[in-house]
């Protein structure tokens, strides 16, 4: 499937799963729809979730591109269920923050760093953000349809953010800059804003 087509599925799915406008008081989300919404709620998530898609597009073979995103999305299950059993993580916001950093030092160095290590900066930060995800869960019944709108929301942005990198042909180096600029001064004003 052609780059441009994968990016175009991934907003035209972002498009169909939108959520209603909640204009008024007493529309509490659960379940589904608050894990559809929670990877969009934050800057941080959503910079995080599209870094791994471009990531994966610019610096694993096309036949491997899929283990970026497999390898947060089983950080962020795993990160979920700790913070479900009640163990402390300690700092998760500075470690959020400095995940996006993470990220940005990998896509500045994604032809050169080797996958494997990339993988499992991107395993450990998936667990950060999974932790949060499994901490911010609503109260209510639903749990399971909560992960389950997560996990799906963060492998379409993993998706638009592959389709995204793998669409600019010519120009991925300025976007990998780009990219990694942003999350890199992002990750700073997280950290100390």
């Amino acid at each position: 499937m052609k780059p441009i087509k994968i990016a175009r599925l991934a907003a035209a799915a972002l498009g169909l799963i939108a959520l209603p406008a909640l204009a008024h008081p007493g529309h509490e989300l659960s379940g589904w729809g608050a894990g559809l919404l929670h990877p969009l709620s934050g800057v941080d998530h959503l910079l995080v979730m599209l870094a791994v898609g471009l990531w994966s597009a610019l610096a694993l073979p096309a036949a491997r591109a899929a283990f970026g995103p497999l390898a947060f999305i089983g950080g962020l299950l795993g990160g979920a269920v700790l913070a479900t059993q009640g163990l402390a993580l300690p700092m998760i916001e500075p470690g959020i923050a400095l995940s996006v950093i993470a990220l940005g030092l990998l896509l500045a160095t994604a032809a050169r760093a080797p996958a494997g290590a990339g993988l499992a900066v991107i395993a450990v930060c998936g667990v950060l953000h999974g932790y949060a995800h499994g901490a911010e869960a609503p109260l209510a019944a639903g749990f399971s349809r909560y992960v389950a709108g997560f996990v799906l929301m963060s492998a379409l942005l993993h998706a638009a953010g592959w389709g995204l990198a793998a669409s600019l042909r010519g120009g991925q180096q300025v976007l990998r800059r780009v990219a990694a600029a942003v999350l890199g001064a992002s990750g700073l004003a997280l950290l100390f804003g």
